[in-house]
C-alpha cells in the first residue's frame, strides 16, 4: 500500500507535466469543441476523458491486489516496472520519442475495438454524448496514460488506484481547457524546450528514486 499524499502528489505532477503531450495527442479536438461548444461541453468532453483514466486506474489496482495476495514480491516488480517506465517517458519529454511508441503500438489493439464507437456518435452531439465521446477517447493509445496506469497499479487497490488517475487527468484538465481560447500560446509554452526538459527530468528523477527504492526491497527479501 502506498502513502496517500505522495502517491497522489505523484499523479499530480505527472499530469502537469504530461500536458504538452496530451495536447499534441487531441488538443485539436479540444481546441474545436471549445469554438463550437460552450466551455461547459469542453468540461464534459474532458470529464469523460478522465473517468476512463479512473475506470483503468481501478482496474489495474485490482488486477494487482488480486495478484499481489498470490505472489507477496509481485510489487516490486512492478515497482521496477514503473521506475521504468517513468525513466522511458522522461527520455520522451525530451524528445526521445521512440522510447514509448511501442507501448503506443500494443495499446492501439484496444484501441482499433474501441474507436469505431465514436462514429456511432452524431455530429450533432447532446451533453451525454459530448461526455461519451471524451470516455471513448480517453481509451486512445497514449504512453503517457501507460506510464500514469503502471505507476497507479503500485496501490494494489482499485479505489486508489482510481484516486490516482483522477488526480492525474486533473494535472492534464488545465491544459486541455484552456486550449479552446488559449491554444497558441499554451502549446508554445507546454510544447518548448525549456519545459519539456524540465518536465522530462522531473520524470527521470521519480524514475530513478523508484528503482533504487525497489533495489533496496529487492536486497530485504534475498
Amino acid at each position: 500500500m502506498t502513502e496517500t499524499l505522495p502517491f497522489l502528489l505523484t499523479a499530480l505532477v505527472m499530469g502537469l507535466a504530461g500536458s504538452g503531450h496530451c495536447l499534441a495527442m487531441c488538443g485539436g479536438l479540444a481546441a474545436a469543441m471549445g469554438m463550437h461548444h460552450s466551455a461547459a461541453r469542453l468540461f464534459l468532453y474532458n470529464l469523460g476523458r478522465i473517468s476512463s483514466y479512473a475506470i483503468a486506474g481501478a482496474i489495474v489496482g485490482a488486477a494487482l491486489f488480486s495478484a499481489a495476495a498470490l505472489y507477496p514480491n509481485l510489487l516490486i516488480g512492478f515497482r521496477i516496472l514503473a521506475g521504468v517506465f517513468m525513466l522511458l517517458l522522461g527520455l520522451y519529454f525530451i524528445r526521445w520519442r521512440r522510447v514509448l511508441l511501442w507501448i503506443e503500438r500494443l495499446g492501439s489493439v484496444l484501441w482499433r475495438v474501441i474507436q469505431p464507437l465514436s462514429k456511432k456518435l452524431p455530429a450533432q452531439k447532446t451533453n451525454t454524448q459530448v461526455f461519451l465521446a471524451g470516455m471513448i477517447w480517453g481509451w486512445l493509445p497514449c504512453g503517457l496514460v501507460y506510464s500514469a496506469l503502471a505507476w497507479s497499479a503500485l496501490s494494489a487497490s482499485p479505489m486508489q488506484g482510481a484516486a490516482f488517475m483522477l488526480v492525474f487527468g486533473a494535472g492534464t484538465l488545465p491544459a486541455m481547457f484552456l486550449t479552446g481560447v488559449f491554444s497558441h500560446k499554451l502549446q508554445g509554452f507546454l510544447q518548448s524546450r525549456g519545459f519539456r526538459w524540465i518536465a522530462g527530468l522531473v520524470m527521470i528523477g521519480y524514475g530513478i528514486a523508484t528503482l533504487v527504492i525497489a533495489a533496496k526491497q529487492l536486497h530485504m527479501v534475498s
